[in-house]
């Protein structure tokens, strides 16, 4: 069944969702803001060279106050923000993020990146453990006094 891949799914939902509500016309309520670090190796990410110059391998933005064309696509989102002074745009499946944070309220998801170039239904994983049952820890899912 891997119960592993199909909670990493629902989560990137909850990525999707948080976005969705940042794009809204309300934007963020609150002190709420978002880091969001995704591969920028994926191919589907659509990033200025530039970019992907100075983040080869990956990259966090933040969404707070200044962002604009914020995007929650089904399964990828679009913004621009500004580099240096100057807008750039980016386009990012959720299947290339690997972090979401929302430090206002201590919110955090860690994903495992699947390459793209993996054929769907391959396991990364050691073939020798595959048998073993996969413990997903609700740890990170607490709130901490």
């Amino acid at each position: 069944m891997r119960y592993d891949k199909l909670a990493q799914e629902a989560l990137r939902g909850v990525v999707r969702q948080a976005l969705a509500r940042a794009a809204s016309p309300e934007g963020l309520p609150g002190a709420h803001h978002f880091y969001v670090t995704f591969k920028t190796t994926d191919s589907r990410c659509d990033l200025d060279e530039s970019l992907l110059k100075s983040y080869p391998d990956e990259m966090t933005i933040v969404l707070e106050h200044q962002f604009w064309d914020l995007s929650a696509e089904d399964d990828h989102f679009e913004v621009t923000l500004k580099f240096g002074g100057v807008p750039k745009y980016l386009r990012v499946p959720y299947t290339a993020v690997t972090r979401f944070h929302d430090p206002a309220v201590g919110f955090y998801l860690h994903f495992e990146y699947e390459p793209v170039d993996t054929p769907p239904g391959q396991d990364l994983s050691d073939s020798s453990d595959e048998d073993a049952p996969t413990v997903v820890s609700l740890d990170a899912f607490r709130k901490k006094d």
